[in-house]
C-alpha cells in the first residue's frame, strides 16, 4: 500500500479516473456520481454499482490496480473458516474483511476496502500477526463470509424468517404472508443477487430448482449450465414468490404451470425476463430467460454467418416471395438469425409483420404481435388476420402443425416473403418434415426458395486460447488437411483465465449449412426423395455442411474441434 495516506476525495477520484480510462464509465456519469456522492454518506466504490455505472467487479479491478494489491476471486477463498473461534460473522460483515490464510508469514485477509484501517487494525489485534490485505469483489465476499462463518450455512438468508413447509393441499395457506415475506429487503436482495450475478456471467437462463432437501441454482452461459452457490431450502417458497410477484404472477397457484414476462435494470442496463414456473415433486422450478437487448447481436458477421452461406441466404431473402425456413434444434439461434434477416431486408417500402410466441426482441419498424392460445390467438388465426393486412414479408415464429404450414404456403403463393423455423436436424430434412405434416410436394416445390440448418457452438476466449499441431489421428479421421491451406494442420484448445471465468470459452457464434432449392433439387422433391439423399446432392451442387463450416472456424481458432463435434453429433 502507499506509504502517505491519500485523502478520500482522491483516491475516489483517481478510482472513477481509472474506469474511464478503460472504457469501462463514462466521464459525464463519472461526474454525476461524484455529485450524488458528495450529498450521502456512501462511498464511490459502492455508489458506483448501485447506480448502475459500473459494476463490482470493474470497480474491484480499478481499486486493486491504484493501491499495487492482487485481486482475490471466489476460487481463494478457503473450505474451512479461519480464526471461527475469535471472529464474529456480524464483524467480518459489518468490515467487509475476510481470512484468507494464517501461517508464519502472517494473516492474508480479502478486503472490499482495503483502505478500512480499523478492520486491519482490528484483525492484527485478533490474530496477533501482520496482516496482508487483497481486494476481493464485494458480493462474492459477502456469498464466502455467509457460507463459511453461519452456521446453518444459509449463504443468503440473514434475517428472513423461517419458512413452514406446505403440501398440495394447503392452498388456503396465509398467502398475504407469504407475499409479506417475498417483499422483504433479504429476500429481494437474494432474487436481485441471482439476477445480476446471471447477467455479469452474461448467462441466458436462470434454473431455480428445489430437490427433496436442498435448492439449486444453475446458469446456462455459452449454452453449457453450471451450477452456482444457492440460498437455503427454507426460502423456496419466498423466493418462488418474489419472482412471481415481479412478473405478476399468480403466487397462490402452484398446480399449473405460469407464464410471464418482467423488465429489470441491471448494472444501467435493460433487461427483460421471461419467466416460467412449473410444478415439480419438491415444489415450483422456476426458469428465468435472460434477454439482453443492448447485448444481443443482429447482424449477420456478429452471428458468425458469413462467406457462401450468407451470399446463399441473401439470395433467397431478396426475392419477392417464397418461404425461407431456418432450422435446428431449441436454443441453436434460429429466431435470432430470423430477427437479423428482417434487419436486413427491413425499409419504408415493405410492411412487415411478425406473429411469434414468445416475442424476444422488439424490433423497430416491424408490427410484432404476440399469439395467446388462451384466449383463441393462436398461430393460425393470427395469419388469416394477417393476411386481409397487406403485408409484403411475414415472419412466423415457428411452424408447429399443419394449420399453420398450409397457410404460410398460401400466403408465399399470392405473392408474400414468408420466414419462419422448423425443428430438424439439417437443412434437407426440412423437406421430408413439412411433406409429413401434409404439404404436397407440387407446392413445396413452388413456395420453398431455402433452408438454413444452424447450431452455436462455444468461441474460444481469445486471452488465453492455446495454438497446437492437430494430431495426426484427428488429421486423418476428420480429413482436415481439406480443409487446410497446405503446411501444417493447427488447432487451438481451450485453457481457461480470469477474462472467460476459467471456461476457456467466451461467447458463442453459429455454424450453419445453407440449402437452395434449385431445379434439381425440386425434381428430387417431386420424386419424393428422402432428406439423405437430398443433403447428398445439395453438397455434390456445393452446399457447405454445418460440419464443414464448423471446422473451418476451428481450423481459424475461433472454436475447438470438440465443439464442432458435441453440436454436431446427431446431423
Amino acid at each position: 500500500m502507499q506509504s502517505e495516506p491519500e485523502d478520500q476525495n482522491d483516491f475516489e477520484t483517481a478510482i472513477g479516473q481509472l474506469l474511464v480510462e478503460r472504457g469501462q464509465l463514462d466521464r459525464s456519469a463519472l461526474e454525476r456520481a461524484l455529485r450524488i456522492r458528495n450529498s450521502s454518506n456512501e462511498g464511490l466504490d459502492r455508489l458506483l454499482p448501485k447506480l448502475g455505472l459500473a459494476t463490482e467487479r470493474d470497480v474491484a479491478h480499478a481499486i486493486a490496480e491504484h493501491l499495487q494489491l492482487p485481486l482475490v476471486t471466489a476460487r481463494s477463498f478457503p473450505d474451512e473458516p479461519i480464526l471461527e473461534d475469535k471472529v464474529s460473522p456480524r464483524f467480518l460483515r459489518e468490515t467487509g474483511i475476510l481470512p484468507l490464510s494464517d501461517d508464519e508469514e502472517g494473516l492474508v485477509v480479502a478486503m472490499a476496502n482495503p483502505r478500512n484501517a480499523y478492520a486491519l487494525d482490528a484483525m492484527r489485534l485478533i490474530s496477533g500477526r501482520e496482516v496482508h490485505p487483497r481486494v476481493a469483489i464485494p458480493a462474492e465476499l459477502e456469498s464466502a463470509i455467509e457460507r463459511l462463518y453461519v452456521r446453518d450455512g444459509a449463504p443468503f438468508g440473514q434475517g428472513v424468517e423461517e419458512v413452514s413447509e406446505w403440501g398440495e393441499d394447503s392452498v388456503e395457506y396465509d398467502v398475504e404472508r407469504l407475499k409479506d415475506l417475498a417483499s422483504e429487503a433479504p429476500v429481494i436482495r437474494i432474487v436481485n443477487q441471482l439476477i445480476t450475478k446471471a447477467v455479469e456471467a452474461r448467462a441466458s437462463d436462470v434454473h431455480i430448482e428445489p430437490f427433496e432437501n436442498r435448492l439449486r441454482i444453475r446458469y446456462r452461459i455459452d449454452g453449457i449450465l453450471e451450477e452456482t452457490e444457492a440460498p437455503p431450502f427454507r426460502l423456496v417458497a419466498a423466493i418462488v414468490s418474489r419472482i412471481k410477484i415481479i412478473a405478476r404472477l399468480n403466487i397462490a397457484e402452484r398446480r399449473l404451470p405460469q407464464d410471464g414476462r418482467a423488465k429489470l435494470i441491471v448494472h444501467g442496463t435493460p433487461v427483460d425476463l421471461r419467466i416460467s414456473t412449473m410444478p415439480t415433486m419438491h415444489g415450483e422450478s422456476v426458469v428465468l430467460r435472460i434477454l439482453d437487448n443492448q447485448a444481443a447481436t443482429l447482424d449477420f458477421e456478429g452471428l458468425g454467418i458469413r462467406g457462401q452461406n450468407l451470399e446463399r441466404y441473401l439470395e433467397v431473402l431478396q426475392r419477392p416471395h417464397g418461404v425461407v425456413l431456418v432450422t435446428g434444434p431449441t436454443g441453436s439461434g434460429k429466431t435470432t438469425t430470423l430477427y437479423a434477416s428482417l434487419l436486413q431486408i427491413n425499409d419504408s417500402s415493405k410492411k412487415i409483420v411478425t406473429v411469434e410466441d414468445p416475442i424476444e426482441y422488439q424490433l423497430d419498424g416491424i408490427n410484432q404481435i404476440q399469439v395467446k392460445p388462451g384466449i383463441g390467438l393462436d398461430f393460425a388465426n393470427v395469419l388469416r388476420s394477417i393476411l386481409r393486412h397487406d403485408p409484403d414479408i411475414i415472419l412466423i415464429g415457428e411452424i408447429r402443425d399443419v394449420e399453420t404450414a398450409e397457410i404460410a404456403i398460401q400466403a408465399a403463393l399470392t405473392g408474400h416473403l414468408v420466414l419462419s423455423t422448423l425443428h430438424t436436424n439439417n437443412a434437407a430434412s426440412a423437406v421430408t418434415r413439412l411433406r409429413d405434416m401434409g404439404i404436397e410436394e407440387y407446392l413445396l416445390t413452388s413456395t420453398l426458395s431455402g433452408v438454413a440448418a444452424q447450431r452455436l457452438v462455444r468461441t474460444l476466449c481469445r486471452h488465453c486460447r492455446e495454438e497446437h499441431p492437430a494430431p495426426p489421428e484427428i488429421v486423418k479421421q476428420l480429413d482436415l488437411e481439406r480443409h487446410a491451406a497446405g503446411g501444417r494442420v493447427m488447432l487451438h484448445r481451450a485453457t481457461g483465465c480470469e477474462k472467460c471465468n476459467g471456461s476457456g470459452y467466451f461467447g458463442r457464434t453459429s455454424i450453419a449449412e445453407m440449402l437452395v432449392i434449385t431445379d434439381p433439387i425440386r425434381q428430387l422433391i417431386l420424386r419424393r426423395t428422402e432428406s439423405m439423399a437430398l443433403q447428398r446432392a445439395a453438397v455434390e451442387a456445393g452446399m457447405k455442411t454445418m460440419f464443414d463450416d464448423g471446422i473451418q472456424k476451428a481450423l481459424a481458432g475461433i472454436t475447438t474441434i470438440e465443439e464442432v463435434l458435441r453440436v454436431t453429433r446427431d446431423v
